[in-house]
């Protein structure tokens, strides 16, 4: 036995003393009125700041009684479903829209222009860093892979420990215009090592918008059409920040209230978004809908689809986990305001790939699942496609692997999560520290 084998068995072998001496009943989190995962019954969050970035609306207030509504989204005061009306068919609605969240206000046409540029000039990586870094470990992991360039461009800053205002814009706007770089050169070159394909490194092109410049640079022509940059980029606007309350954004802001730098900060919200709680979502409905395209004979047939959600939900089938993929939110209950806008570009892009018989599919599937849900389960709320639902999808119909689907939720973030560490520098100056309840047992020693 090997030295790693021997400490995988000591591991094993301690494992039932951990579990037991670590495990809490729920009843006592009951009886102490404590809440797993900062969330009550209902779903509603535990109250832990206040931002002006952002805000989710899920239930409104009536004659004193808080009834659920059709959920809303706002960026600094603004309605997105408003803010994609207007600018959603613009070649940088993302850029538009990123601004906004940094800096609070819509920019003019100057502001646009300039904060354009200064996103274009910072799509450059240090001298050999693709070579030396990138593809230095090549996995298939582009999280992690993403991560680890994030630490070591700390390495290339001479002013990398500075949590200054400015310099954390300066440091904000250089990793939000590098990430798409960080993640298809990641995939790049774990494609050509680990799967043995072509390898291809494409600059970005200084006139293009950030979702052009993602697919110019994962296609080996560079070629694509405009309604997949502006479904793609529209996908981007609609993940570039949530509520603030969500598990990366609050991580971004624990760890700057600690005085870390930007680097650190950020390396410590990809780690949150990665986790398949979080930012896997919609990989899982990918493998959710394929295996009920394998078993659903008739796609018509809304009682054969009915019958094998209920089956999903018993965890008889697929992965056994007695879930619905893509279906609930923890705040939205009626509708996911971003899957409704979302999926009017859904449609279109469909249509120019020619998936419509995917499309009824998945349509079917938002149809009955909540029905199925409502019917089998006890609920607090009700259910409802969230954004996820659909995202795996466009992806795939714009050829985007797997692989990147978690890091181009990352690329649409690192915006919201650069607005939190800001408003935190700004607006907060005492280190985030919750309190936990000890519901230890005193021993004594024999």
């Amino acid at each position: 036995m090997d030295f790693e084998e021997k400490m995988q068995a000591y591991a094993d072998a301690q494992k039932d003393t951990l579990v037991r001496n670590d495990t809490i009943d729920d009843a006592l989190f009951r009886e102490k009125h404590v809440y797993r995962g900062l969330r009550d019954l209902n779903g509603k969050g535990v109250v832990t700041g206040l931002t002006n970035i952002s805000k989710i609306v899920a239930v409104k207030e009536v004659n004193g009684e808080r009834i659920p509504c059709d959920g809303e989204l706002w960026y600094r005061g603004y309605n997105v479903k408003d803010l994609v009306k207007k600018y959603g068919r613009n070649r940088f609605a993302y850029e538009i829209l990123a601004y906004l969240l940094l800096f609070g206000d819509l920019p003019d046409e100057q502001q646009t222009k300039e904060f354009i540029q200064v996103l274009s000039e910072s799509r450059n990586l240090p001298t050999n860093f693709t070579r030396d870094v990138i593809m230095k470990a090549p996995t298939k992991d582009i999280m992690n892979s993403m991560t680890r360039s994030i630490l070591t461009l700390a390495a290339y800053d001479k002013d990398a420990l500075n949590t200054d205002v400015s310099n954390v814009i300066r440091q904000s706007l250089m990793l939000i215009a590098v990430f798409p770089m960080l993640a298809i050169y990641g995939y790049h070159a774990y494609n050509h090592y680990e799967n043995l394909e072509s390898m291809y490194i494409h600059r970005p092109d200084p006139e293009k918008s950030t979702a052009e410049n993602i697919l110019m640079m994962l296609r080996p022509d560079k070629q694509y059409t405009q309604t997949e940059a502006e479904v793609l980029d529209a996908a981007l606007l609609l993940h570039m920040e949530h509520g603030g309350g969500n598990n990366s954004s609050f991580t971004t802001r624990v760890v700057a209230s600690s005085g870390s730098d930007t680097y650190a900060v950020t390396a410590a919200a990809m780690s949150s978004l990665k986790g398949p709680r979080h930012g896997g979502a919609n990989i899982k409905v990918m493998q959710m809908m394929a295996n009920i395209r394998e078993n659903v004979k008739d796609w018509n047939d809304d009682d054969e689809i009915r019958d094998y959600l209920t089956k999903m939900l018993a965890g008889e089938v697929f992965d056994h986990k007695g879930l619905i993929y893509g279906m609930g939110h923890a705040v939205y209950s009626i509708s996911d305001p971003r899957e409704r806008i979302f999926k009017s570009f859904v449609t279109e892009l469909a249509q120019e790939k020619d998936r419509g018989k995917d499309l009824m599919l998945y349509n079917k599937v938002e149809q009955l699942a909540p029905e199925v849900i409502s019917a089998k389960r006890h609920i607090y709320k009700g259910v409802s496609p969230n954004v996820d639902f659909y995202s795996g999808f466009v992806y795939n119909m714009l050829g985007i692997p797997e692989e990147l689907y978690t890091p181009l939720f990352a690329i649409a973030r690192i915006t919201g999560w650069s607005a939190h560490h800001l408003e935190e520098l700004v607006g907060n100056g005492k280190i985030i520290r919750p309190s936990y309840l000890s519901v230890m047992e005193e021993r004594t020693l024999d």
